[in-house]
């Protein structure tokens, strides 16, 4: 059975592993969106609805945390690496449709699973940027091609917030995938297994981007509230 708790206003989910995660997914039509700390701090109530309607899982070792401090067992599964599990899993039998990132990175993404996942059925795809009408044409298409599963890899909450419309008129599995693509089809590199095994993802990537310092600043404020049993 799998369970869920509310962290402050954010309900996660908690896997046990990726393979029961996998299971739980397989003919679900609901948004995957991934939890960490600064989503369950953020104060944004369209972004919670979204997110207690569908399936929150934990992405980041604080909700982690604060599932096991509750009680639950759960596993930090990466969307970045989650994504192409769910490909693995399903690429025989699913229909996938990918939007995100620049038109160059998109093509390199496709091309790679392409390469890597000869039977995967990829129906459509875009780059990330939408203007004028590339909204309706999008929503059009998704009509139009069916796809089983829409990876949407914008950045957060963005991608949520489309996503839900999405869900609306045409019924389908999607997830956020953030800068997902980027490592995989562009130049953008993740952590080294060294950071990724500490769980310091979080501290590479403010070594390689200073600017994120008040993003970061939310993991003390976490911490602290973890340890205070407050979430």
């Amino acid at each position: 059975m799998i369970h869920k708790m509310k962290l402050l206003n954010v309900e996660t989910y908690a896997f046990s592993n990726k393979a029961s995660f996998l299971d739980y997914i397989k003919d679900k039509k609901k948004i995957l969106v991934a939890i960490n700390a600064e989503k369950i701090l953020k104060d944004d109530r369209r972004l919670y609805q979204i997110i207690n309607q569908n399936i929150g899982y934990p992405d980041g070792i604080g909700a982690v945390m604060a599932l096991k401090q509750k009680g639950l067992d759960a596993v930090k599964i990466p969307g970045s690496e989650f994504w192409l599990d769910i490909i693995h899993e399903f690429h025989n039998e699913k229909r996938f449709y990918l939007l995100g990132s620049t038109q160059e990175v998109i093509e390199n993404t496709v091309k790679k699973l392409k390469k890597e996942f000869p039977n995967i059925n990829i129906v459509g795809y875009r780059d990330g940027f939408l203007k004028d009408n590339d909204k309706q044409r999008l929503k059009e298409s998704l009509r139009l091609l069916k796809p089983d599963i829409v990876f949407i890899a914008q950045g957060s909450p963005r991608q949520e917030f489309l996503m839900a419309e999405l869900l609306e008129i045409h019924p389908a599995l999607y997830m956020g995938l953030g800068g997902s693509f980027d490592i995989y089809g562009g130049d953008k590199k993740r952590a080294p297994k060294l950071f990724l095994d500490l769980h310091l993802e979080w501290l590479y990537r403010l070594l390689k981007e200073p600017t994120r310092i008040h993003r970061q600043l939310i993991l003390v404020k976490f911490l602290l509230w973890l340890k205070m049993k407050k979430l």
